[in-house]
């Protein structure tokens, strides 16, 4: 029945149809601040306010922890520490190793020690203060290095290969060695992390939370406090920002708020300042990779190993789908006829780092890109030249080394499109010859290209749900299991339902996301926000509208086939229907017009244990071109330009797409530039404010940047409407701007010399980068 009702939908005839520009659903409500977060929520009058006390040493035994002058300061209500909790101290979301509160040990500054509830948050905090502590000091583990050298690991080192690296390497005419380092990210996201918990019957919970995986906190926190997952229900309407942070760090907060109210019976609200929230929660992955490469003259790789070594923090988190996403991308584009991917998964006496924007992706995906341009640089060819050389093709060069065939490349395509539109090579040319001359002003320009693949990695969590109701006036409310973080995923899955019905989008209501309404869901992650749930309300439309065609062919006497509905109307044979009228009539005809959706991604197969198998159901393709300057006395840098083409498919909402690609690309040219997380000898994260971690502002963008939705795009699998996925992909596009970065470093030494350049790129990075690279030509 299904096909039969895509072919009643004629299509792009009302206002908000698939395909089409439409504005995110709630940008009034942004710009007017009528828009409401978790902190705008009306509280209750009894609601209490939390504060969380700290750690601070990153690695000790507790050896006293009094909190008798804390219970009895002004205002408090209740303190809770580990010992309050009837459940699993635990709140781990693949492993049970990370708790709530800290019990005989702690393992990093920031550990949660105990909570203060209150009657303001002031006095809460205050009252915290007059804990009595004492510790033993241990050893503490802070970097990559040590934790490598103590061999403190939360897995054992994984392996992927392809062919045989090491002879090919071995043969090869020419070998080259390098490394690289790149440092974490903060999340920074405008709202942090909140939650409120407000008591129902029967020990009941309603949680409010900030969070991106509302199941995720409903069965951690059921589990925390020795209830059913029945009888916690947790809500987002909207969040202002995540990017990762709040897949599984927004569970310790709505945790906490939750213990307080099961301990009360009270509403009660946890809401961390910006200092607070970035110390106490995980980061993106800092990494040191190692490579080691074969390739004949033209740079044709014939074997190339990769030894990649992460920080995970102090327990595993989300550590091992993030470290095998980065050796999923350590590919990149381009064909690895011979290749080892080895990856160390360390463990540290830091906050247990956690999702960020492209999980892992990022990371992989610049070692590659490093090493093209330093091959580049040894057999004396443009670097777009040698990865056009080494990009997947056909038959014989579609194989990853984790043996998925490569069957949608359309980078080669792309990539010289982008090319041609924004003269990078005769603006290359133009720069080399520019950077000989004498000056203190030195530039650099480079093409990268980006191909990301689309799925959860587990498996099981490739599905989702969702909930449409149809009301007797014809309006529409619809449910589903995906969180809006300010992406636009809420718009796009309504835009799919309106053009189900072919009802303007206005006729929609987007309700909150809610275990109540849809269960069992996943994360709103892994970019797939918009394949999953788009794909599973159209299913619950579609069931409904089977039901209006039955109903009305019925009724009408008219074939199945002649019911069509189109701009706001049904048409059944000769006869034109409103959509309300329809509706109505279904109604009192006992028609049901409720309906749930689900779908799975089809497909998808991997077996962890050997590395192999189809984990993504296809790949996201961009390529970006940057040009930018560096002044070498003081390191400090600019991007003057930036071309941007990048492969949605066939896009549900341009608008929409389009933010998330200008977005994507600067905050990743954020991490790549100038965001720098910087822990003291004692653990201590020293950059936790806006005064100490700069992100991009409007000031940084691109002089010149031009982004386009490329016009070829489209998907060959059956995702919704052939669109394909757009929150993560770009973020890799800013690698472009690293890649320039290196080249102007270069252009110091004309040219001569490759530069050892670590991210993120600072000006103190680069001007050291600078007076090495003159050293050597000396």
């Amino acid at each position: 029945m299904l096909k039969r009702l895509q072919r009643g939908a004629p299509g792009n005839a009302v206002e908000g149809d698939v395909h089409t520009p439409r504005r995110h659903d709630s940008a009034h409500l942004h710009v007017s601040g009528q828009a409401r977060y978790t902190d705008d929520l009306p509280e209750p009058a009894d609601c209490l306010q939390i504060y969380v006390a700290m750690s601070e040493r990153a690695h000790a035994t507790i050896d006293k922890m009094d909190l008798s002058a804390v219970r009895t300061a002004p205002g408090v209500v209740c303190v809770i520490s580990a010992e309050d909790i009837p459940g699993a101290n635990d709140i781990g979301p693949v492993v049970q190793d990370d708790p709530v509160f800290a019990e005989t040990k702690v393992f990093y500054h920031g550990q949660p020690l105990f909570a203060v509830a209150a009657t303001s948050r002031k006095a809460a905090r205050l009252a915290a203060m007059r804990a009595e502590l004492e510790y033993t000091d241990a050893p503490a583990l802070l970097d990559i290095a040590a934790a490598r050298a103590a061999e403190d690991i939360i897995e054992t080192p994984q392996t992927m290969r392809l062919g045989n690296a090491a002879e090919a390497i071995a043969s090869a005419p020419t070998v080259l060695n390098g490394a690289l380092e790149m440092g974490g990210q903060d999340h920074f996201y405008l709202e942090g992390q909140i939650a409120l918990s407000v008591p129902g019957e029967d020990g009941a919970l309603l949680i409010y939370s900030s969070t991106q995986n509302p199941t995720e906190a409903q069965h951690l926190i059921a589990h925390l406090l020795h209830k059913p997952s029945s009888a916690v229900t947790v809500e987002v309407r909207r969040m202002g920002g995540a990017f990762g942070g709040k897949e599984t760090q927004s569970t310790l907060v709505a945790a906490i708020a939750a213990l307080v109210t099961h301990k009360t019976g009270q509403a009660a609200k946890l809401r961390l300042d910006r200092d607070d929230d970035m110390i106490m929660t995980g980061k993106r992955h800092d990494f040191q990779i190692r490579y080691q490469a074969g390739f004949d003259a033209q740079g044709l790789l014939h074997g190339v190993s990769f030894d990649l070594a992460s920080r995970c923090g102090f327990s595993t988190d989300l550590s091992l789908a993030i470290n095998d996403r980065a050796m999923f991308h350590s590919d990149n584009c381009y064909f690895l006829r011979n290749a080892e991917i080895v990856s160390h998964r360390l463990r540290t006496h830091t906050v247990s780092n956690t999702a960020f924007r492209g999980f892992g992706g990022p990371q992989g995906m610049l070692g590659i890109e490093r090493l093209m341009d330093q091959v580049a640089f040894e057999v004396g060819r443009d670097p777009l030249d040698v990865r056009l050389d080494n990009l997947y093709g056909g038959e014989g060069k579609n194989l990853t080394p984790y043996h998925q065939v490569v069957e949608d490349n359309v980078a080669g395509e792309l990539i010289e499109t982008l090319a041609a539109s924004s003269n990078y090579r005769a603006r290359r040319a133009e720069i080399e010859a520019s950077n000989k001359q004498p000056g203190v002003i030195k530039r650099g320009i480079a093409l990268t290209p980006v191909k990301f693949g689309i799925s959860f990695t587990a498996k099981h969590l490739n599905q989702a749900g969702a909930l449409i109701h149809v009301y007797a006036d014809g309006t529409i409310q619809l449910n589903h299991g995906g969180t809006e973080m300010g992406q636009g995923l809420m718009v796009k899955v309504a835009q799919v339902v309106a053009h189900e019905f072919q009802v303007d989008i206005d006729q929609i209501k987007i309700m909150a996301t809610s275990t109540e309404k849809v269960p069992n869901t996943s994360a709103t992650a892994a970019s797939s926000g918009s394949d999953l749930n788009g794909m599973a309300a159209q299913v619950a439309a579609r069931k409904i509208k089977d039901r209006l065609i039955g109903f009305l062919a019925e009724r009408d006497g008219v074939p199945i086939e002649s019911v069509v509905f189109e701009n706001n109307r049904i048409r059944a044979g000769d006869t034109d229907y409103s959509f309300q009228e329809v509706v109505k009539a279904a109604y009192f005809g006992r028609i049901s017009l409720s309906a749930t959706g689900y779908y799975r991604t089809p497909k998808i197969h991997y077996d962890r244990d050997k590395h192999r198998g189809r984990p993504f159901f296809y790949f996201a393709y961009g390529a970006a071109v940057s040009e930018v300057e560096i002044d070498t006395l003081t390191g400090e840098n600019r991007v003057t330009r930036t071309d941007i083409l990048h492969d949605v498919g066939r896009s549900l909402n341009p608008a929409i797409d389009m933010g998330q690609i200008e977005g994507g690309f600067i905050q990743g040219m954020g991490w790549l530039t100038m965001e720098e997380l910087v822990y003291d000898a004692e653990g201590r994260l020293r950059t936790h404010a806006p005064s100490t971690y700069k992100i991009p502002t409007s000031a940084d963008r691109p002089g010149v940047f031009n982004v386009e939705i490329w016009d070829k795009g489209s998907n060959q699998e059956h995702t919704i409407h052939h669109s394909k996925a757009v929150g993560e992909p770009p973020f890799m596009l800013a690698i472009s701007v690293f890649s320039a970065l290196t080249h102007a470093v270069s252009g110091a030494a004309d040219h001569k010399v490759f530069p050892q350049l670590d991210a993120p790129a600072t000006p103190e990075r680069i001007l050291m980068a600078v007076d090495a690279v003159r050293a050597e030509l000396d």
